[in-house]
């Protein structure tokens, strides 16, 4: 089963495909400072939808269109009665093209010009970021690092223009220093980095204007990623039929839990059976068969103390979920071996992975869905998690081409990479990082395989329903103290989004 195409969200693209979109939009007919005009209308109305009570800006331009964006915002402002503070990190002599033509636009406008200067307060209600585009692919420095530091030290609401300055547009990463915005409004395309790594940080509330660009102009391009739409959990999972009985669910067997480290496992055989798998077995170390029956008797627990004693378990299950609290000694690798040698398909996490970094390297599967931190995605590609941090789209790509199956790399602006492409998962919170929310994500994905879904269609609304779990969990008490066993009940209703039919 996959998720509908009627459901498909935003398409998401690099900033080299989002210059040729320019550039063929330019080639239809319309004329590049038309475009700018364009954009700056367009920011102008997010702003002033943001902000409706503000009457000043601060507009930091700088040296190219993104700068020529902030000149004709500007004098839009001033022409509707504006104060307008009007900075310049390049002398409009030295501007170009479209970028002389917007600066001249906006000093006929009668608003004035200062050269950037370390010191200068910025006294608009609003700052307009309008300094460096996407085009920005080493560290910020200089006259740009600076004012950079003056915008987020000004302690005003901030919109960016395209892209917060000093954002990687392609892979979300901070280049040195960047913009902390409010706002941030795009064009034409929206960008990847915008919405995965420290991109979610640094944009604020993202609104997305095509600028009337023909659809036509990216017809025959392939975007770098798909931002996933809460839609789709809907499209993949219709309402059941009214003769449906359990075996039709799928069974979900969890593999985890070695001495000491049961709670693990537990959550995430709790989730498997609230997301709707028909019956959910638990192997876990003898010690923790008191707890499970206590907690959640509808799980089927087996106290097994090494691989003898799953006997035929893993044989009789639709999907094996291993690695919540699975650990890495004895134990835990005999648990993969049993569930690598099962030929079921299988969700693997936490130990799991490490222990396929660490000692069983070199395998590859179709029938797998990997999900790391970025931790342990460094340890699978052999490098760091910083280095994975840097270019999060690369290393589920390169995770998804290694290992195959379908990868989540978890984080901010979690990606799923399957054989359909990347993934963004534009939801989830800050609270979300406490210890279990991974293994609370592993049974919900073991469960929507055993009902049937494909690996990556599983991946893609998992991970979605994961997140906005965890986001109905924290309006209803809070980001601090968010625990994962609080998202399983937000969770199940998202999975019956018929319910109130």
């Amino acid at each position: 089963m996959t998720a509908s195409s009627e459901a498909s969200g935003r398409a998401l693209y690099r900033a080299e495909q989002v210059r040729e979109l320019d550039r063929r939009t330019i080639a239809a007919g319309i004329a590049g400072f038309a475009l700018m005009q364009r954009a700056a209308a367009a920011a102008f109305q997010v702003l002033r939808e943001a902000w409706p009570e503000a009457r000043s800006l601060s507009v930091l331009c700088g040296a190219g269109n993104n700068g020529g964006d902030g000149h004709v915002l500007a004098a839009l402002a001033a022409a509707e009665g504006w104060t307008v503070q009007r900075v310049a990190l390049k002398p409009v002599e030295a501007l170009t093209g479209d970028a002389r033509l917007a600066a001249d636009m906006a000093t006929a406008a009668g608003v004035g010009l200062e050269p950037w200067r370390p010191g200068l307060t910025l006294g608009g209600e609003v700052v307009v970021d309008a300094l460096l585009g996407t085009g920005l692919a080493g560290e910020v420095r200089g006259d740009f690092r600076e004012a950079i530091a003056a915008i987020n030290e000004a302690e005003r609401p901030v919109l960016a223009i395209d892209i917060p300055s000093g954002v990687h547009a392609d892979t979300g990463a901070e280049l040195g220093v960047a913009v902390k915005a409010s706002r941030t409004v795009t064009f034409i395309g929206d960008k990847l980095g915008l919405h995965t790594g420290r991109g979610p940080a640094l944009t604020g509330e993202v609104s997305f204007r095509s600028l009337e660009a023909p659809a036509s102009s990216a017809a025959d391009m392939a975007p770098a990623a798909e931002l996933l739409h809460r839609d789709a959990i809907a499209a993949a999972l219709p309402p059941r039929p009214l003769d449906a009985h359990k075996g039709d669910a799928g069974h979900a067997l969890v593999l985890g839990g070695a001495p000491g480290f049961g709670g693990a496992a537990l959550l995430a055989a709790e989730h498997a059976a609230r997301l709707g798998a028909g019956k959910v077995s638990l192997a876990t170390a003898p010690e923790h068969v008191t707890a499970s029956l206590v907690r959640r008797p509808e799980v089927m627990v087996h106290g097994v103390r090494g691989a003898a004693d799953l006997g035929e378990l893993p044989g009789h299950a639709d999907v094996l979920v291993v690695g919540p609290g699975l650990g890495q000694g004895s134990w835990g690798q005999a648990m993969l071996q049993a569930a690598l040698d099962a030929g079921r398909p299988l969700v693997v996490d936490a130990d799991a992975l490490n222990l396929l970094a660490s000692r069983f390297g070199g395998l590859t599967r179709d029938d797998w869905l990997l999900t790391p931190h970025p931790g342990e995605a460094g340890r699978l590609l052999g490098t760091s998690a910083a280095e994975v941090e840097a270019d999060r789209p690369a290393a589920a790509a390169e995770l998804q081409r290694r290992y195959g199956g379908t990868v989540v790399l978890k984080g901010a602006g979690s990606l799923i990479a399957g054989p359909s492409g990347l993934a963004v998962c534009p939801y989830g919170n800050p609270g979300m990082a406490s210890g279990g929310m991974g293994d609370a994500l592993s049974g919900i994905l073991g469960a929507l395989l055993a009902q049937g879904l494909d690996g990556e269609s599983a991946a893609r609304v998992g991970v979605m329903v994961h997140a906005l779990a965890a986001d109905e969990a924290a309006a209803a008490g809070g980001q601090r103290g968010l625990l994962a066993g609080d998202l399983a009940s937000c969770a199940r209703i998202l999975v019956n989004p018929t319910m109130g039919e």
